[in-house]
């Protein structure tokens, strides 16, 4: 079992995360992407020789959370994921987005977030 798997065996939501902490700017990262509604950052646990993370400014813990309220937002997180991958110049070669939910997709951090992983060719089905 990975680190991250054991992580997410034992995660629970919580009312503060440290992605709150960064999406309210209480813990400085070097921002990729910064806007009303979400920020983009480096992940410090990369899975991939690129690998970044959007997570959305409100704290909305997982997914399956998520209301027909959070459509435009869902959609945003998915845009900027895009541009962002652009801008580190993985369009060219490719790339894959996951969003882990819950403790058997892997969650180990409850604010929903979106992995941008590439840099590699990246193996299917994934874990």
């Amino acid at each position: 079992m990975s680190d991250e798997t054991a992580k997410a065996q034992t995660a629970h939501p919580t009312e503060d995360t440290i992605f709150g902490k960064i999406a309210r700017k209480e813990i400085k990262v070097d921002l990729l992407h910064d806007d009303d509604q979400c920020v983009a950052f480096h992940d410090i646990s990369k899975q991939a020789p690129k690998h970044f993370l959007v997570i959305p400014k409100e704290p909305i813990t997982q997914l399956s959370k998520c209301t027909p309220s959070h459509e435009n937002l869902l959609g945003h997180l998915l845009i900027v994921a895009a541009q962002v991958a652009k801008q580190e110049g993985m369009d060219a070669d490719g790339y894959r987005l996951v969003i882990n939910n819950g403790r058997n997709g892997g969650q180990s951090v409850y604010h929903l977030h979106i992995h941008v992983l590439g840099g590699r060719q990246l193996e299917w089905p994934p874990g």
